[in-house]
């Protein structure tokens, strides 16, 4: 009986996995003849688990979805991502995600053999979150109404308000959602003004989908996170800098991850950085970051902005 039981749970592992598994390399995998897998398969439809098969040749066994959710089975390393990630989604943007991924999160670790919740346990009490205070939070049923308009190929109408408080009503073709940072922007056509938008989501209210069919379209350059990328930089203007940094070319590497190409060793603990382009402000907040003397050398708008800087701080500590 112990046999069959684990012979079942190998069985259900294998099927979890996102494939068709012909019955005969089934039976090879788990040592068993064709008509075991055949009376282990009706085993697990018994116990509710929804195993499709198919005919022919290249026919097999594959798990799809159900009316419930089964248990899954979790190998070590899959175990401990799953609950690291709910660890970090406690602190996600989205209205009543942190609370579910706290109750998901005491669910898995509730049956973690002890080695596993021991790690878990490491992680969680080596690392701490960075959360900022308030900021805009997104309804998850306003996301989950678009990502299916997205997986269903479906326009959707809804209410928006622009950063200037702007009201309006949009007709769009949804194509990607896109998560920066602690805001979530939908990538989509928009059909009133007859060209590429993105929304922030937290301004999106009552979406519905129309079941009308979206056109198939591509998004400008073919990547929606690119195209959101340009979109955020035309919005502040981009600079290249050079910069002579006191430091050594290892440091400053390891300190702002710059690829070996944007960094060149001067001598004598210095070194040339070239940064990838960015906002100026940006720019700036890297260079105090390091931490040590520097002079820029270009572009002339990234001087005045730390000069700028410069004055506003002295006025921070002058007295009054």
């Amino acid at each position: 009986m112990a046999d069959s039981s684990i012979r079942l749970l190998n069985l259900l592992s294998l099927l979890q996995t996102p494939r068709e598994w012909p019955g005969g390399e089934l039976a090879e995998r788990l040592r068993v003849s064709g008509r075991t897998i055949r009376r282990d398969i009706e085993r697990l439809r018994e116990l509710g688990y929804p195993v499709e098969a198919t005919k022919g040749p290249e026919g097999g066994y594959r798990l799809v979805a159900g009316a419930a959710m089964p248990p899954l089975l979790l190998d070590d390393e899959e175990a401990v991502a799953i609950a690291v990630g709910l660890r970090g989604a406690a602190a996600h943007p989205v209205d009543g995600i942190g609370e579910a991924s706290a109750r998901a999160l005491a669910k898995l670790e509730q049956v973690l053999p002890s080695r596993l919740r021991r790690r878990v346990g490491v992680l969680g009490a080596a690392t701490v979150p960075l959360v900022p205070d308030g900021g805009p939070t997104v309804d998850p049923a306003h996301l989950a109404v678009l990502a299916a308009a997205i997986a269903n190929r479906e326009r959707v109408r809804f209410a928006y308000r622009s950063g200037g408080g702007a009201d309006s009503r949009r007709l769009a073709e949804p194509h990607r959602i896109v998560a920066a940072g602690r805001r979530w922007y939908l990538v989509a056509y928009d059909l009133d003004r007859d060209d590429w938008r993105t929304f922030r989501v937290d301004r999106v209210d009552e979406p519905r989908p129309t079941g009308q069919r979206r056109t198939e379209r591509e998004v400008p350059g073919g990547d929606a996170a690119a195209y959101f990328r340009e979109k955020a930089y035309a919005a502040a203007p981009i600079y290249s800098a050079e910069v002579t940094v006191h430091m050594p070319a290892a440091d400053v590497m390891a300190r702002l991850g710059a690829a070996p190409g944007e960094v060149r060793p001067l001598g004598a603990g210095r070194c040339l950085l070239s940064g990838r382009p960015d906002t100026l402000e940006w720019l700036a907040a890297r260079l105090f970051m390091l931490g040590c003397e520097f002079e820029v050398h270009d572009p002339p708008e990234l001087v005045a902005h730390i000069r700028d800087l410069a004055a506003r701080a002295a006025r921070a500590v002058s007295p009054r």
